[in-house]
């Protein structure tokens, strides 16, 4: 009887097996009052043809507010649809029905967890697989020069900076259909998607033999991919039932630029768009887990959407007119509280791909700025170290120019801090923007023989091309603070390097030791220096996984901020700490007893041992 129904269950058609996995999502994956809302938005928002209830793209893109300024919607279908033939993908595009739905929200939110055996990794290969497109004629021409880079030396993955000319622009994909390259993607076809839960169906048996089709040189095209990272840079920040149109002001016109050349930065990580027509799966795999590990993230909120009924509100009373609601409009607060020339929404949102947004939105306070708060070490000091949360510091410049430069003497100054050896910028653009960031979990202090922080810094570029350095776990050398003294002449910020020594006098060194990667700010914060040493091993942070060669940035700084992760209670701590010290600082600048005599009360304080000598003054409480 088993190997009877075992025989049973491998004959039944694809579009039972289908219908079969639907079921099973629904069951694992919905409760049954989600299930009962989806159905009914499918039943408002579905069209009928030949008796098929289905849905079409602009219905979708109408529920979902997706803005028509990104033009991304039609990439979006094309994900539903091919997502929706999952598992039988050789049939995609899918018919957008209420079973092939139930399928595309379970992949497109975090429920995937609970249906794909490798979780996260099959999820990015089938979302790979839903943007990209097969065409013959570039895959030659990206094969092609590949095969040359490698005939000449270049020996690895083209990079974000790969000089090689192409002999042809890119013209567009002539076959606009999802792509299935096996030999990038590196596995045995749709035969790796393998489900956790669903042995009784036989899944696997069915897509063994469903004849996939054998294509190769699948690739995402680049303007498809920035068009998709515009969108979900705007869906970052998206909360659960929160409507997409209340962030339509971040769409026009410069919020609308600031989104686009954010993207364009991200877009760097993965591709030259002057020279690659797309991105194929192995700089998809490489990049996306380490430099933008939460990308994805917004989609949850997104297509949760679907699990909401405008007819189901628990909010309203049954004898309230329709419409109306006695509860008060919740009060929206700010995804960003306070403005600052670095930090934007833009920004935020790219930060959020690879440190959780739940520590971000609505949580970041503006501890210290340059361009208010001056540009020194004292001013640093005094605003973020009594911070006892996560900070986020960024530092944004203008790359100094290699040769026919008159260099002032505070930056002749600094260049001769920096070791003779120097490695070339990572591109040849001149006086171009360069925008740096860390994340620290633990809290500023001056460094002494040891650096601060711990595993969970992370070193980063945003500016112009996004990258992230996380943390080793062997060298410790993470971040220093220090004032220049006559033990330390070259103090200033460092991230990545290791703490100078203490020496005798006379044999103070005079040159900054750098780390394979690394971060200088000098301690004026006029200059700073990065330093990527991709050949080298044993740093403070891992080398970068999208650009693997030698570079170096020396530039001259316009912007300095550091932002504050936290809540209330830390900002209360810092408020109160500020207050404190401003009451010492006053106490001690009017030393008053009421004798009517300052001499002698300075001398009683003397003789307390309060003031003289080596100090300033004690408390007056």
């Amino acid at each position: 009887m088993g190997q009877a129904h075992s025989d049973e269950k491998r004959n039944v058609s694809h579009e039972e097996l289908a219908k079969e996995l639907a079921n099973r999502f629904a069951d694992k994956c919905f409760t049954p009052l989600e299930l009962y809302s989806l159905k009914e938005v499918f039943k408002s928002l579905a069209e009928q043809e030949h008796q098929v209830r289905h849905l079409k793209e602009d219905t979708i893109a109408r529920f979902l507010e997706i803005p028509d300024v990104l033009g991304v919607s039609p990439v979006l279908f094309q994900m539903m649809s091919y997502i929706g033939a999952f598992p039988f993908l050789q049939d995609a595009p899918a018919v957008l029905g209420l079973e092939q739905l139930v399928v595309v929200i379970t992949v497109m939110t975090d429920r995937y967890k609970r249906v794909l055996a490798k979780g996260t990794t099959d999820r990015r290969k089938l979302l790979f697989k839903s943007l990209a497109v097969y065409d013959r004629t570039l895959s030659k021409t990206l094969t092609d020069k590949e095969s040359s880079s490698k005939a000449e030396g270049d020996g690895g993955e083209t990079s974000t900076t790969d000089k090689t000319p192409v002999s042809q622009p890119a013209a567009g994909f002539a076959i606009d259909t999802p792509g299935d390259d096996e030999d990038d993607i590196g596995v045995e076809g749709d035969d790796d998607l393998v489900l956790s839960a669903f042995d009784t169906l036989d899944i696997v048996n069915a897509f063994k033999h469903g004849n996939t089709p054998q294509n190769h040189g699948a690739m995402i095209p680049a303007d498809n991919w920035r068009k998709l990272i515009m969108l979900l840079l705007l869906i970052a920040p998206l909360d659960p039932q929160e409507s997409l149109s209340s962030y339509a002001d971040r769409v026009a016109d410069d919020e609308l630029e600031s989104l686009r050349t954010t993207a364009d930065c991200i877009l760097a990580s993965f591709l030259d768009v002057e020279s690659s027509p797309g991105i194929k799966f192995s700089r998809f795999n490489t990049v996306i887990p380490v430099l933008l590990p939460h990308i994805f993230d917004g989609l949850t909120p997104l297509f949760e959407h679907f699990l909401f009924s405008k007819d189901l509100n628990s909010d309203k009373h049954k004898d309230e007119p329709a419409g109306r609601s006695t509860l008060p409009p919740d009060v929206v607060q700010p995804l960003l509280q306070d403005k600052a020339s670095i930090m934007n929404l833009g920004v935020l949102s790219q930060i959020s791909f690879f440190i959780p947004g739940s520590s971000l939105f609505r949580k970041l306070r503006l501890l210290y700025s340059g361009d208010d708060d001056g540009f020194s070490m004292g001013s640093f000091e005094t605003k973020v170290f009594n911070w006892r949360a996560p900070t986020i510091l960024l530092v944004k410049g203008t790359r100094l120019p290699e040769t026919n430069h008159r260099s002032t003497s505070a930056e002749s100054a600094f260049l001769t801090t920096l070791p003779s050896r120097r490695f070339p910028p990572a591109s040849a653009a001149a006086e171009e923007t360069l925008t740096f960031g860390v994340y620290l979990s633990q809290p500023w202090k001056h460094t002494h023989r040891e650096c601060f922080g711990d595993e969970e810094t992370i070193l980063f570029q945003l500016q112009p091309v996004h990258d992230v350095f996380p943390a080793s776990a062997f060298n410790k050398d993470y971040a220093s603070f220090i004032k220049p003294s006559a033990s330390s002449p070259l103090g200033g910020i460092s991230l990545g390097c290791p703490p100078p020594q203490q020496t005798q006098a006379y044999r103070r060194s005079s040159t900054i030791s750098l780390g394979p990667v690394s971060l200088v700010l000098d301690s004026s914060f006029e200059y700073g220096c990065f330093t990527h040493n991709y050949a080298s091993r044993g740093g403070a942070f891992q080398g970068s996984m999208a650009r693997r060669f030698d570079f170096q940035e020396r530039f001259e700084i316009s912007s300095l901020e550091v932002w504050g992760c936290g809540g209330d209670d830390e900002a209360k701590h810092q408020a109160e700490r500020w207050a404190w010290e401003a009451r010492e600082a006053e106490a001690r600048r009017k030393i008053n007893l009421g004798t009517g005599d300052i001499e002698a009360d300075r001398a009683l304080l003397e003789m307390a041992g309060l003031i003289g000598g080596n100090r300033s003054g004690g408390s007056m409480m």
